[in-house]
Parts: structure tokens; sequence; C-alpha cells
């Protein structure tokens, strides 16, 4: 029986290139699953639940970001190819493309198994650096894998909701806090940017330079407790007043 959503399809395809030494993320910067080895640039895979015009439209679209795109769909009943086509003629395609095809086939007593059908190609495509850029750093400014390849509809953990959760927790913990504090316990540069834009209404000024928690803040920590637990321990510095 065909799968009823793209997202069956992540969990097979991110351990497929876990197995290969990648780290791999759910919907970073709208691309389905993003996969980064060491210093190599990003690798990304769009899914859809079957091969079609869309698909590739969409793998063309992120060729802009790196020359690593694959685009992946469940393997047809019986192994055949799609739209009455051979196999040949979708690597042939995919190829010209500059696009690497895989697989995904289900079984009822056993795990799935991924197939690659071919590798991408080079592609004469002239990169985009600043998107490829933010691409990388929003990869690597999340802390953990929290959404899932081929969501929609729903909202995503990104590194500024964690960013921002990230304050609301310490808030919970330690009561009102100022830029500079939270700057020091977090890390994060940008915090006092993040408290003035106050993007999720999260952060009320109690008085100057002072900030604390708002109801609606207190409501996401729960939300999100999944991502909250993750968060380490930080006492206040002393060295701060």
């Amino acid at each position: 029986m065909p799968i009823q959503s793209e997202t069956k399809l992540y969990a097979p395809i991110k351990h497929f290139f876990e197995q290969r030494g990648y780290t791999v993320r759910g919907e970073v910067k709208h691309c389905d699953l993003v996969a980064i080895r060491g210093d190599e640039p990003p690798l990304i895979v769009e899914l859809k639940k079957s091969f079609n015009i869309p698909l590739l439209v969409q793998g063309i679209d992120r060729l802009r970001l790196t020359q690593d795109v694959y685009v992946a769909f469940e393997l047809p009943n019986k192994g055949k190819a799609p739209h009455r086509l051979q196999w040949e003629d979708i690597r042939r395609l995919c190829r010209m493309l500059g696009l690497g095809v895989l697989t995904v086939q289900f079984y009822k007593r056993k795990q799935p198994t991924v197939d690659l059908v071919c590798e991408p190609t080079p592609y004469t495509l002239r990169h985009n650096k600043r998107a490829s850029g933010k691409l990388m750093t929003e990869f690597h400014e999340r802390s953990g894998d929290y959404n899932v390849g081929g969501s929609s509809q729903q909202k995503l953990m990104t590194a500024y909701r964690e960013k921002s959760l990230h304050c609301a927790y310490l808030m919970q913990q330690h009561g009102p806090l100022s830029p500079r504090k939270l700057r020091e316990m977090t890390s994060n540069m940008n915090v006092s940017s993040l408290l003035q834009q106050n993007y999720y209404r999260w952060f009320i000024r109690q008085s100057r330079g002072i900030y604390h928690l708002t109801p609606g803040g207190e409501k996401a920590l729960l939300e999100y407790a999944h991502v909250v637990t993750a968060f380490p321990s930080v006492t206040i510095p002393s060295s701060l007043p």
C-alpha cells in the first residue's frame, strides 16, 4: 500500500546518510533534509511520495544552494520505474538535471531499504553563496534534530525559536535577567536584538535593561518541553552585577 505522506521517507533516508558519516537535520530553510559531513558542502534531499515534475523542479531549485541534491520517493509497485519509463530513463533525465535519485522500499515485517539510483552530477547553475551560507548557519546553530523532513503546515523548530526558548528557560529558572547576563549565559551575541524584536511575544521589559517572561513564554516552554530538556543548567555569572 502506498505511503500516505512523504514524511515516512525521512527516517530511512536519514539513517542511510548517517551510516555514511553525515549529520542530518530535517526542514532546514525549506529543504526537506540536509546532511553535512565534516567540512564538505551541504547535501540536500527533497522528498515526495512519488516521482513527479514538482519534485524535479524542487530539486533544481535546491541546486542554487549546493551541487549535491537528491530527489527521493517510494519505490513504485513491483519495483517498476514510474510513468511507464525505464530506470535508465530516470537516471539519464536526473543526471542531465544534475540531480541524484534515491528510492525507499517499505515492507510489512522488516525495515525499509534505501536504493541509490544515481549520484548527482555537477551542474553549471551558479550557486547562491549567500543563501548557501544561511543554510549552513541555520544547520549548525540548531542543537538537535527536532523536525521531521517533509512536514508542512506546522511550527518548525528553527535556530531562532530555539535561542528564544533558551532565553525563556533561563528566565524561568532565574527570574528577570538583563541582555548582558543572558549573553554571558547563552554565548548568543545577538540576544539583545532577540529580546527587543520579541517576535514570539515571550518577553516583556520589566524595567530598563531587565526582561521577564510572559505567560506566552511559559506556555511555549511547556509546548516545546522536548527541546527545553536538552538545555544545560546554567548559573548566573558571579562576575556580572
